[in-house]
């Protein structure tokens, strides 16, 4: 035995001890040794059995025939069926299989259920979602739809898929890590899905508030240097129609930005695309490129697939839980979207019964408010019950969200809940066209959200189309303020034809383009919209225009484009006004390389990171002491600051300039853009020292693809995938856009979700690239294999080639269950 002394307060205590030999010792390492293995082994059966399936036999309830599923080294399905309704069934189990926690997530979004996942946060913002009538809108829909309907026919064929995945396979993590439970999708998930999307477009909350406000509260001149209005001194999209012979105000908008400051789940931002004719590249063959601009997220929002049967082939980019594909081709056609970034929102303010508050002034007297009661389920707490208010406009946002606290009623009206809903019949439609006449006779059932819609055949066919139900706005109607009561559109609107959106089929340039930029005219008038500056726009026309070989190898190139147009002429416009009798020697230097800077946001760029940290300093200065920090916060998350930057830099009159917080002098461009510059190199001095060579872009500009749960810091690094230095920036073509804050550093938020060409002269060797991977699934190998090439501007193969195909050492078969 052996003995221990301890002593106490009192006493001198002896504690003994067995002895052990050193042969315990061995036994008690061999018996640890083993229980470490059987859980290193039962961890790795557990990890195995999440992983998803992609070789092996599986019987799929409903199946006609037999269903081969090719997955590429990239993990595309490519599905080869005897019949649609058979592939869709196979396309809706694989897509579940990588896909089903963002599935879940997504469907969840405008039905109020993320509180039933994450907790009491997420309170307010399934209170905003349920309020915005999706879900109501949704039930209607469903109920009406034609179940002999060829596009409803194999979206349930799809949810079928899903659904047999949900019974029958593992499931994934998050559902054991958030404790909720797999259930069924239906038809209503779908349209859910695509009302979430249709929102997320929308700029209208955050901007037609915060513009009534700055009204309100500083006058209508403040309003004149904020580009409000359509701007005729800008790049716009031009129509062509070829004729017959041709070949609460702030708490609104801070109420908006919280609901979605929540999510970790993309948001759609802005996109480009161009389509080159026949006359302008090498082969003699139109090219496409498109790269829609969405929040980045893990798993990133695209889900490849390729389907063949006999009479249907395409390569599409999927929605999760979306059976149709909202890009894709073959090898007659290819299409892709932008953002339009019309104005379909609009708000009013309702005029209260001072006598009744349960009534609002209609057009012929006060009648009742319509009442909508909800109950949101809330994860280990207690289910909440609420009610909002309706009129004739839509619903009444006051007291939705705690941000609302104003007496005067404000409600929405938004084109997408209150208009026949067939997106799903237009998508199908889309995807079935053979030619660009069936193809542009699905558009008009697009009515919201707005988009642009490009087009490209091999018979050598190039458009674009706006998409959307626009509406007649008469002069003297602003659509981006809350309309005073008895003020603005009627509730009736005076609808416009479709052949009335801008578009243009095979115009004279050779090319047709889109970068979220303003159209001209729509019906005679400058259509409203949320538009995004010029600068993408202007390099895409820079660059399509003089060149007339394009292929395959220089549209990757520009699609990858890191240079900004306009950033130097800011620059130019700014430095006028530096007084360089006060600046020593490294910052005279530090002028001289913004003079000489060409726009690039390559990696080493050492003006990019001067540029952007003097640009917030000089829109704080200008805007924060008239704002206030609330609302100067609101601002900057607007396409309103991103449109201000160009015009502000040249106009030294503007009622801005002044800084309202100092009594005795009225300063002018000159003192804010001297203080601004300043107050940037002491910034980057105190964050990277005195040599300049050290203020380098890829210290500052990063991305970080972030997973819900990865909000978890334990869990980070095994969800989020990143960080990595990346080039670029905003509004150039690789938009890698990011919010500007005091920190100083750029978090990039949205850009390109995926880089697409198909040329048409060679369409089975066409690329594509992935921001992250193409599962969703952590344990897969394919969660991340494209991330560092996304970064390094890699592209891979869109496999289309059938003998290529079927070479792969993964094939999943399902097989008739009955």
């Amino acid at each position: 035995m052996r003995a221990l002394y301890v002593k106490n307060s009192y006493n001198l205590v002896e504690i003994t001890f067995p002895e052990i030999t050193m042969k315990t010792l061995k036994k008690i390492g061999k018996f640890l040794l083993v229980i470490i293995v059987l859980l290193l082994i039962a961890v790795g059966i557990f990890t195995y059995t999440l992983k998803p399936d992609y070789s092996g036999n599986k019987e799929l309830s409903g199946l006609q025939q037999e269903v081969s599923v090719y997955y590429d080294d990239y993990g595309v399905p490519h599905i080869y069926g005897s019949n649609e309704k058979d592939a869709f069934r196979a396309l809706g189990y694989v897509h579940a299989q990588d896909r089903l926690w963002q599935m879940e997530l997504l469907r969840r979004i405008a039905s109020g259920g993320l509180s039933e996942v994450f907790g009491p946060d997420l309170v307010d913002t399934d209170k905003f979602f349920l309020s915005l009538g999706i879900s109501d809108a949704t039930k209607q829909t469903v109920a009406n739809l034609d179940g002999q309907n060829k596009g409803v026919e194999l979206a349930s064929a799809y949810l079928s898929g899903i659904n047999q995945f949900i019974a029958e396979g593992p499931t994934p993590i998050e559902f054991y890590l958030t404790g909720i439970d797999k259930r069924d999708f239906v038809l209503e998930d779908i349209y859910n899905t695509i009302g979430y999307m249709a929102f997320s477009f929308a700029m209208a909350h955050k901007t037609d508030p915060l513009l009534t406000t700055i009204h309100a509260k500083l006058g209508p001149e403040y309003l004149m240097d904020l580009q409000v209005g359509s701007n005729v001194d800008t790049e716009w999209i031009k129509n062509y129609k070829p004729t017959p012979n041709d070949s609460v105000q702030n708490q609104l908008t801070a109420m908006v930005n919280n609901a979605l400051g929540n999510l970790e789940i993309p948001l759609f931002e802005g996109s480009n695309s161009w389509v080159i004719a026949p006359e302008k590249t090498k082969n003699g063959k139109v090219i496409f490129a498109n790269d829609p601009h969405i929040g980045f997220a893990q798993p990133s929002v695209w889900y490849e697939a390729h389907i063949e049967t006999p009479s249907y082939t395409k390569y599409g980019y999927h929605i999760a839980g979306i059976p149709f594909p909202l890009l894709g081709h073959n090898r007659e056609i290819a299409y892709g979207l932008t953002m339009f970034e019309n104005d379909d929102v609009d708000f009013y303010y309702e005029r209260p019964n001072p006598t009744n508050k349960d009534q609002y002034w209609a057009q012929d007297g006060f009648v009742d408010y319509e009442i909508v009661e909800k109950t949101i389920k809330v994860k280990d707490a207690q289910a909440v019950n609420f009610k909002y208010r309706k009129t004739v406009h839509g619903p009444v946002l006051n007291g939705i969200a705690d941000q609302i606290t104003g007496d005067r009623p404000i409600a929405m009206s938004w084109v997408y809940t209150q208009t026949e809903n067939q997106v799903i019949d237009a998508l199908f439609n889309l995807s079935f066209a053979t030619n660009i006449t069936q193809f542009k006779s699905a558009l008009p059932k697009i009515h919201a959200p707005g988009l642009n819609v490009m087009y490209g055949d091999a018979k050598g066919n190039i458009a674009w189309f706006a998409t959307a139900k626009l509406y007649h706005i008469p002069d003297s109607v602003h659509t981006k303020f809350i309309y005073e009561e008895g003020q603005g559109l009627p509730v009736e609107k005076e609808w416009l034809p479709f052949h009335e959106n801008p578009q243009a089929i095979n115009p004279p340039s050779h090319y047709v383009y889109s970068a979220n930029n303003q159209p001209d005219s729509i019906a005679g008038m400058l259509y409203p919209g949320y538009y995004l500056p010029e600068n993408r726009a202007k390099r895409i026309v820079e660059l399509l225009e003089p060149k007339n070989d394009w292929d395959l190898n220089s549209a990757t190139q520009m699609i990858t484009d890191v240079t900004s147009s306009v950033e130097p002429e800011i620059v130019y416009n700014l430095t006028k006004y530096i007084d360089i009798s006060t600046l020593k020697e490294k910052e005279l230097k530090v002028i001289d390389l913004l003079n000489l800077w060409d726009g690039n946001y390559e990696l080493s760029s050492i003006e990019g990171t001067v540029y952007n940290r003097w640009v917030y300093y000089l829109l704080k200065q200008t805007f924060k002491d008239e704002l206030g920090d609330e609302l100067f916060s609101q601002f900057l998350s607007t396409h309103l600051m991103k449109r201000i930057i160009a015009p502000l830099s040249k106009n030294d009159a503007s009622v801005w300039w002044d800084d309202i917080a100092t009594n005795d002098r009225e300063e002018t461009i000159n003192d804010i853009v001297n203080s601004s510059f300043e107050q940037a190199l002491v910034s980057l001095r105190d964050d990277f020292g005195t040599n300049i060579n050290e203020w380098q872009w890829k210290k500052v500009h990063t991305l970080e693809h972030t997973h819900p749960i990865g909000q978890i810091a334990a869990l980070r690094s095994f969800f989020n995938v990143g960080p990595f230095e990346v080039e670029g920036s905003r509004e150039v073509i690789s938009n890698m856009a990011f919010p500007y804050d005091d920190t100083g550093l750029y978090k990039t938020s949205s850009g390109p979700s995926t880089r697409r060409i198909i040329d048409f002269s060679d369409v089975e060797n066409s690329v594509s690239i992935l921001p992250t991977g193409q599962s969703g699934n952590p344990f897969s190998r394919h969660y991340q294999d494209q991330a560092q090439m996304y970064v390094d501007g890699k592209f891979r193969k869109m496999m289309m080639n059938k003998e290529e195909i079927q070479k792969s050492k993964e094939i999943l078969i399902f097989r008739p269950k009955d």
